[in-house]
């Protein structure tokens, strides 16, 4: 973590955990996924003061709660977008993408003003806005962000509740 000298005095420790918490939270790491929150501070190691620039780098130990989806993971989503394709939908910072070949066969694409796929019948939508509970098959991990593959077309998978009704 680097400090800037002005930083430094009684509360010096303060400004380095602020710092930490403003630069990592709602980041992510391939490796190990979103960082949530940071719980806690391990340690604090002594600073290596940086060449011409007077930035002090610290070594900081951490713990903190991630966000990585694993493949067979069954996750609860909201749909943000509908297409031919499929769908996007969105399970916190993670965007998954389920392809209309893994989405039940009884349900058809409708285009027009809000796109949808519906059950022949009508009973089921999933649109925008809906939420759906899905399985990841798959997870592909860049540098900064991770994407991911679902599916709908297994037991107990699916629509959990349709905007477009009221209860």
């Amino acid at each position: 973590m680097q400090l800037h000298p002005r930083h430094f005095g009684r509360d010096l420790r303060e400004k380095l955990v602020s710092k930490l918490m403003k630069d990592v939270e709602g980041t992510c790491s391939g490796r190990h996924g979103f960082v949530v929150a940071i719980t806690g501070i391990e340690n604090v190691g002594k600073g290596l003061i940086r060449d011409g620039t007077g930035f002090v780098t610290f070594p900081v130990k951490y713990q903190c709660v991630v966000f990585r989806p694993f493949k067979g993971e069954i996750l609860e989503a909201v749909v943000s977008m509908v297409n031919k394709m499929g769908f996007f939908a969105e399970a916190g910072p993670v965007q998954i993408f389920v392809s209309n070949h893994l989405i039940p066969d009884d349900m058809e694409f409708q285009s027009g003003d809000m796109p949808n796929y519906t059950t022949s019948d009508g009973s089921v939508k999933i649109q925008k806005d809906s939420e759906v509970r899905l399985k990841i098959i798959g997870t592909r991990v860049d540098a900064t962000e991770i994407f991911c593959i679902g599916t709908i077309k297994d037991d107990f998978l699916g629509v959990i509740s349709d905007p477009g009704t009221t209860s």
